[in-house]
């Protein structure tokens, strides 16, 4: 049996002490019974998973149609997309190596004309699976683009379009909802209470995950080891207190207390790499409220030891660091007995021997810059390691926003942004979003050349 392990020796470094978590761990209890409260009432369905069993049996049922196909088009932006993408270049790697020709995973999560037309232009239709992610089934660029494969697919497969397309989205409501009842088209639901950055284990990150033949049940089982002790909570604290994801948002807290305003999320394993920047979104869309909050910088081992972590060491210290490691990953090719005597200490060790010694020096030069640092080591990388990981961080971000008196599940800022964007394309029922464009853009302009 392989163990996943958080080491805590460098964790009380620099300004912050195990005193400074006090007026945090105190409130275990009450945030127990909250905790309690809201699993049992399905408003955080992704602790949990109550749709587990009817997601198996729906995914199950899908996977053979969406395995005949040789690729996948993903029409989503934000939580519906920085989790698949994170899955398929830990799990998929295949994909951007050289002489693929396996099933391939595109993913259109940006508002990018170029590369839509090329995809449009280059993609088999007939050969090509979209499909379209949107919890509220109205996220404009999603749905832009959805318009504009519609008419793709249609134009090249005629009557037979609607065969190409899988809709991921509310079970009741909603214009894709809408779209799906109407056109037969195939659809999975999102749960209810289930926000992006919390769904990638559902059918948002599932569904392309099964595409690509990955053990996405390996992914669930993962997931339900770590919230288990947190589901079957007896009437004190005493689960939650000991539990890692507890420990970690009282860390985090104590840090922000303490002016530490930035979390380093560096990764040592190279093809996890993209759940650093799966761990942004989470992080800063939960805890980004009312001034409060700590700004993600995702890292890669050892590739930023050649860019950001001057800063890291030596710029301000306003910096923690989550650490990712694993042991136990591939060494890699030998390096032979013919090498300068100015290198002869690579004779005969292994390529990968160099990550393990990078990242070792690199956890010892933060903690003796003061950096506080938690290293999160995997005893493997499979897919089950991957949905413990993604667990415990999501249940970390919800008792962090509750230990900062935030509600975690929101997006307030966010919604403000996408209202001035649709005021400004024109769509109605926006008018003090386009009084204040008008406002805006009515500016006497203060421009210079470069």
């Amino acid at each position: 049996m392989t163990i996943n392990t958080l080491d805590w020796t460098s964790a009380w470094n620099g300004r912050v002490s195990k005193a400074d978590a006090a007026p945090f761990d105190i409130r275990c209890g009450d945030l127990a019974l909250r905790l309690a409260t809201e699993i049992q009432a399905n408003r955080l369905p992704f602790i949990n998973l109550p749709y587990r069993n009817e997601l198996e049996k729906e995914l199950d049922a899908q996977t053979p149609w969406l395995q005949s196909f040789e690729h996948m088009l993903v029409l989503g932006i934000g939580g519906s997309a920085l989790g698949a993408r994170a899955l398929q270049k830990a799990f998929y790697p295949q994909q951007d190596r050289p002489c693929h020709n396996g099933r391939s995973l595109w993913i259109a999560d940006n508002v990018d004309a170029a590369t839509l037309d090329a995809w449009f232009e280059l993609l088999p239709p007939e050969k090509t699976v979209v499909v379209v992610i949107s919890k509220s089934g109205g996220t404009i660029e999603t749905l832009s683009q959805y318009f504009l494969a519609r008419l793709w697919l249609q134009k090249s497969l005629g009557d037979d379009w609607n065969r190409h397309v899988l809709l991921v989205t509310d079970a009741s409501k909603g214009y894709l909802r809408q779209e799906a009842n109407a056109l037969g088209l195939a659809s999975m639901p999102v749960p209810d209470h289930l926000g992006g950055r919390y769904s990638v284990l559902s059918a948002v990150g599932l569904v392309p995950a099964a595409f690509l033949g990955m053990d996405w049940k390996a992914l669930i089982r993962g997931a339900l080891a770590v919230s288990a002790p947190l589901t079957s909570m007896g009437p004190g604290a005493t689960e939650l207190h000991q539990h890692p994801a507890w420990k970690l948002a009282v860390w985090n807290s104590a840090l922000m207390s303490k002016g530490y305003s930035q979390v380093i999320f560096f990764s040592y394993v190279p093809l996890w790499a993209q759940f650093g920047l799966w761990f942004t979104q989470l992080w800063a869309e939960s805890l980004g409220k009312e001034g409060k909050g700590s700004m993600p910088l995702p890292a890669v081992g050892v590739t930023d030891q050649h860019s950001t972590q001057q800063m890291f060491l030596d710029g301000p210290r306003d910096k923690a660091c989550l650490l990712l490691s694993s042991p136990s990953l591939a060494r890699g090719r030998q390096f032979g007995d013919d090498l300068p005597e100015e290198w002869s200490y690579l004779r005969g060790a292994h390529f990968g021997d160099l990550l393990q010694a990078e990242g070792l020096g690199t956890q010892m030069a933060l903690a003796k810059a003061g950096t506080p640092l938690v290293e999160l080591r995997m005893g493997r990388t499979g897919e089950e390691e991957a949905g413990r990981l993604m667990a415990l961080l999501e249940i970390t971000t919800v008792l962090t926003g509750w230990l900062l008196d935030i509600n975690p599940l929101d997006q307030p800022a966010v919604e403000l942004g996408k209202r001035l964007a649709n005021a400004r394309l024109g769509a109605q029922g926006y008018e003090e979003e386009s009084a204040d464009l008008e406002a805006f853009l009515g500016r006497a302009p203060e421009q210079q050349e470069f």
